[in-house]
């Protein structure tokens, strides 16, 4: 399938390295990483946390600008969960593709959703960080998305054409998960919740998803620092903006950075780092749409870098970042719903649209990063390995400058 031939492809690309040095960059501050979070079309009306693997507040305010493109695809899948104890305890003895409970709502009242993900997503971000005082930082971030087909030539690597390409002519097969059944280039986005609600987006609509206020704090552990080994703690606030879920969300996140300074002017640094969310802890109207029915998301994030330093006193980095996210939707639903959709036509992942909501979320990113004194920029690209298609592939860049020279 794509997702392992990339995973093999990209970690055995070569990494050229240069020069000797290493010289203070103001710019180069723990790990370099831009948000990696997935284009979920769940989770981009939420505020999800973005793990922070810096070690001390920002020295010059800073300006992040961040550019992504996901391509996500579920065919339409229909769920009914039973209301009746009953039914749910024999649903549950039944393989998950053999349950065949619901007749009409008299006769078997149960809660009904139906879902299809079909577009490109892309996602224009923006980071603005400042220094409060030697242990505080405040940051500021907005998030907006535009719906597209993922045509040429705005969506090279995460468009339809090139995904089905390699799925014919270098692995996975012809047509693995029915984007051509449906038809390449399209937009087709429509979720119906259990209350009625209903999220329908079309080509071309711009949705501007949020605002997040982010506070880190960085304790003065020295016995820690001798050692080389930081520590963070952040608090987060999201006000959601979209029409569909307008609402405010509240997070707490810790994060820990560990790095060695080798004998050729080089680095190496690794971080983990976790986090917790509240969602809709306050909703600003009601009948919101319904984008999962767990309450809280947490997460888990690792990551890896490598940095060498040039003659000329800039550097060059490449890591490897994994993340995995908790279940949009509480796990004992799946053990008695019943999902109807296109089985025989599609050659799978017919389910996923409605499936994948009970199982955990992962990525896997690889990321190469060039930095100077006065920016630096990043390019990673995101596949998600556990075949969960929300998203399939996902790219992005992203240019961090300084809004000072003093």
């Amino acid at each position: 399938m794509i997702k392992k031939n990339l995973f093999f492809l990209l970690i055995s690309v070569p990494i050229f390295v240069f020069g000797q040095k290493k010289d203070s960059i103001p710019l180069k501050n723990g790990i370099d990483k831009p948000s990696l979070l997935p284009i979920h079309h769940f989770g981009m009306f939420s505020s999800r946390i973005n793990q922070n693997f810096k070690v001390r507040p920002t020295d010059k305010s800073t300006l992040n600008i961040s550019y992504a493109s996901a391509n996500t695809f579920h065919p339409f899948v229909e769920m009914y969960l039973p209301k009746d104890n009953a039914t749910r305890k024999e649903m549950s003895n039944i393989i998950w593709y053999d349950r065949h409970f619901y007749v009409d709502q008299e006769t078997t009242p149960a809660d009904y959703e139906s879902i299809v993900i079909d577009a490109v997503f892309k996602n224009l971000r923006i980071d603005y960080n400042t220094k409060i005082n030697k242990n505080n930082e405040l940051a500021i971030t907005l998030r907006s998305y535009l719906v597209t087909k993922g045509k040429y030539p705005f969506s090279i690597f995460t468009g339809d054409e090139f995904l089905e390409w390699f799925h014919s002519n270098i692995a996975g097969g012809e047509d693995p998960f029915g984007r051509k059944y449906y038809g390449l280039n399209q937009v087709n986005v429509n979720y119906k919740d259990r209350n009625g609600n209903e999220m329908t987006l079309k080509n071309g609509e711009f949705i501007f998803a949020g605002i997040e206020l982010n506070h880190f704090y960085y304790p003065d552990f020295i016995n820690l620092k001798k050692k080389n080994v930081f520590i963070n703690f952040g608090s987060h606030l999201g006000i959601n903006t979209s029409k569909y879920n307008p609402s405010i969300d509240l997070g707490f996140s810790g994060n820990i950075v560990k790095k060695w300074s080798l004998n050729n002017g080089s680095e190496i640094r690794s971080a983990f780092g976790s986090s917790v969310l509240r969602k809709n802890i306050i909703n600003l109207k009601d009948d919101l749409v319904s984008f999962g029915n767990n309450k809280f998301l947490g997460s888990l994030e690792t990551m890896f870098e490598y940095t060498k330093y040039t003659k000329k006193k800039n550097y060059h980095s490449v890591a490897v970042n994994y993340q995995i996210q908790s279940r949009f939707s509480k796990k004992e639903e799946a053990t008695y719903y019943q999902l109807v959709g296109l089985w025989k036509e599609i050659h799978s992942g017919w389910q996923n649209g409605f499936e994948k909501l009970y199982e955990y979320q992962s990525a896997w990113s690889w990321l190469y990063t060039y930095g100077r004194k006065n920016y630096n920029f990043t390019f990673y690209i995101k596949e998600d390995l556990y075949l969960n298609n929300s998203p399939d592939l996902q790219t992005g860049i992203s240019l961090k400058i300084p809004l000072s020279n003093k």
